[in-house]
């Protein structure tokens, strides 16, 4: 059976399927900011799916279709796939039964929405603790051209067309050595009101606080804006530093990293 790609005018009819999700990433697309969304038919849907950058949400009626069809204009077959917000079995079984070895399950962690629980005085103190020789300012054009070069950055602004886009909407902190990029904290997404922060430090320079001076520096930024800085961790590690800037747990969730995304079983 085929499946739709909804226009953006039509994303709304899918809203009802994700209605109570606490996925800032599922607001963007419901809300026209990013990403993109297909049905099982164009209208009254049953089944639906959203995918913005590398994580596919996965809700209503299991269709294996939204599973496996893989979107004709994207490069990469590596997706990560959350089987309704809470972990719905029968889309989880769907994953596993047509990526089988090509899929693995993990455990991601959300973090609760709070807006007005950040203490600025606490993150203040956390980005005076930057050692020595380094420094933590906004993104700007040279920091953001750096991102384009660096693999482990990339995910800083992937999201946007370019440095101009980005400007106009996105928002990161950096922590740099003798120029360099070392430390970041971006958003990796927009929704109304607020960013989805992608956060991580190059391999050699991790352990030195910087990550946590980049995440103070960019709630601060939020703060000043009215935005609201969304967090969700891939790891312990990253719950960890959220409860260092502020945050609280609110619940593990399964996921599927999936490898060969579109060339699953037929």
């Amino acid at each position: 059976m085929p499946i739709y790609k909804l226009k953006p005018s039509a994303v709304s009819s899918i809203a009802p399927l994700f209605a109570g999700w606490e996925e800032s990433l599922v607001w963007s697309c419901l809300q026209g900011c990013m990403g993109e969304a297909w049905a099982d038919r164009p209208e009254e849907p049953k089944s639906a799916r959203i995918i913005l950058g590398d994580f596919c949400y996965l809700s209503g009626k299991v269709n294996p279709e939204l599973v496996k069809e893989k979107p004709g204009d994207r490069e990469s077959d590596f997706i990560i796939m959350v089987p309704s917000q809470y972990g719905c079995k029968d889309w989880a079984d769907e994953i596993e039964r047509i990526y089988g070895e090509n899929c693995k399950r993990v455990e991601r962690y959300a973090i609760k929405k709070e807006p007005g629980i950040f203490n600025r005085e606490h993150l203040t103190k956390i980005i005076d603790r930057l050692p020595a020789g380094y420094e933590v300012k906004l993104i700007d054009e040279e920091i953001f051209s750096q991102t384009r070069e660096l693999s482990w950055a990339v995910d800083f602004t992937a999201q946007f067309a370019d440095y101009e886009d980005y400007c106009n909407r996105g928002l990161g902190a950096a922590v740099l050595k003798d120029g360099a990029l070392v430390s970041g904290a971006s958003s990796y997404s927009v929704y109304k009101g607020g960013i989805e922060v992608e956060i991580g430090t190059q391999k050699d320079c991790r352990r030195r606080g910087l990550a946590s001076a980049c995440g103070a520096k960019l709630i601060l930024e939020c703060m000043e804006r009215n935005l609201y800085p969304s967090w969700d961790a891939q790891n312990k590690w990253s719950v960890a530093l959220a409860e260092k800037l502020g945050y609280h747990f609110d619940r593990a969730y399964p996921a599927y990293e999936v490898y060969k995304f579109g060339k699953g079983k037929r």
